[in-house]
Formats: structure tokens, sequence, C-alpha cells
């Protein structure tokens, strides 16, 4: 991965990295600030706690990741101070087989779900629309 990465007090060779920048190279985030806004909110966890977006990580820490309805547990496979393509990306962390099969049992229902506004046809309303709309107002005056 990457040669410039800080170690631990006295352990030259543990890497350690801070949470929102790794979620930021895992490709979690578009932007490191995002990542900080998720971290302060609440929406992920490191090893089941709350943390701040400073706080260190390393290879082996379990994170859960909450975007929207969405829901990621991994575990930190490797840690990389620069945005990668995702391919590489994806190499960073593995994802939980449950969590796997959670967030696609989700994904497909939205899938299948009826979308909003599907039931309306056309966009903005006819002339005849219009006049139907105006004496409905006015009767209600």
């Amino acid at each position: 991965m990457a040669s410039n990465l800080k170690t631990a007090n006295d352990q030259p060779s543990i890497p350690v990295m801070r949470l929102d920048k790794w979620l930021w190279a895992a490709r979690f985030f578009k932007t490191r600030q995002l990542a900080i806004e998720a971290i302060n909110g609440g929406k992920v966890h490191l090893n089941g706690r709350s943390c701040k977006p400073s706080k260190e990580i390393n290879v082996g820490s379990q994170l859960l990741i909450t975007k929207g309805s969405l829901e990621w547990e991994v575990t930190i496979l490797g840690l990389n101070t620069q945005r990668r393509p995702a391919a590489e990306a994806a190499l960073l962390y593995v994802e939980t087989e449950s969590s796997k099969a959670r967030r696609e049992q989700l994904l497909q229902q939205r899938r299948l779900a009826v979308k909003p506004g599907a039931h309306l046809v056309g966009g903005r309303p006819t002339k005849r629309d219009r006049r139907q709309l105006q004496r409905f107002t006015q009767d209600l005056e």
C-alpha cells in the first residue's frame, strides 16, 4: 500500500491512519469533509464504539458504516494515504457475508418497489386541468 504511513508510538511495525482519511481513501465518502460529518453524526462505529474523525485505526479494526438505509460491516485489511481507483480501494477492506446479504436484499427491495409518482401521467397540467383547478379553488372560497 503506501509507504508514508504514520506508525504507533514506539512500535514502528504497526502502521496507523486517521479514520476520516481511510474512509475517504476506501471510497466510502467522496470527500473527507463528508466522512467527518458522518463520523460526528454517529454513522460510523469503530470496534463497536462511536469515535472522532481523528481516531487512529490500523489493520484488523472493525467498522460499521451507515449511509442512508445502507450499512456496511467491514474489517480493515490495508491502509492507503492516497485515494486510488475503486478496484484498488476495494482491496483495503473485506465486508462480512451477513452485511453483504442484508445490503443486497435491501437494494433488491428498492428495485422492486413502486417509484413515487409512478401513477402520475404527464407532467404539467393541461389547460383543461388548470380550469378544473381554478373552479375547484373558487368553490372553496
